[in-house]
């Protein structure tokens, strides 16, 4: 990575995130950080309460395992040599479904957002993914999540289903919604 003012963000994968010792070091924590706040602020991660240092820890943990497996893809985004953002996507694990895989998590750096980072993060997790072989891409959002959906929609992911009400976030209930993006169509 370049030193100096960025405006585009650095999107790095695993590997290129392990050869750098001094970002890698700072992974974890700068992932939890990110991660807590937004949830803090109500994002729609998957947790109801921020995540611990360890819960974070033990989850990227998994998906650096399945990485070096080849069973998923992890992305990091920089600017100026300050984590803003980060995602990945697993293979799912039933043998007949291992031609797919999962995008599960995207999470930008409040300060970040309206800079491109979730949109440079999901491309290069679907490049990652038809570079995988993978044949079906797919990802559930919190119905109310708009932004997210709305940039999935962009880069081709289409709904496939919704189930009314079943994200239970204290008292409220939101719908879930399953998209997919076919590469077996494009190709």
């Amino acid at each position: 990575m370049t030193s100096g003012a960025t405006t585009e963000p650095v999107i790095l994968d695993a590997f290129e995130l392990a050869s750098d010792p001094e970002l890698e070091a700072r992974f974890a924590e700068s992932a939890h950080r990110i991660l807590s706040h937004l949830v803090s602020g109500g994002a729609a991660l998957g947790w109801v309460e921020p995540p611990s240092r360890d819960e974070v820890a033990e989850l990227l943990g998994h998906v650096v395992s399945a990485v070096q497996a080849g069973d998923a893809a992890l992305r990091a985004a920089y600017l100026d040599r300050r984590l803003v953002g980060l995602g990945y996507w697993l293979r799912y694990g039933r043998p007949t479904h291992r031609p797919h895989a999962d995008l599960e998590k995207i999470a930008v750096d409040a300060a970040a957002h309206g800079r491109g980072v979730g949109r440079a993060l999901a491309a290069a997790l679907i490049a990652d993914a038809r570079e995988a072989g993978i044949e079906v891409l797919t990802l559930d959002a919190r119905g109310d999540n708009t932004n997210a959906l709305h940039l999935y929609q962009s880069l081709g992911f289409t709904e496939y289903g919704r189930l009314p009400g079943f994200v239970a976030v204290g008292e409220r209930r939101y719908d879930k919604v399953f998209c997919m993006l076919d590469f077996r169509q494009q190709d």
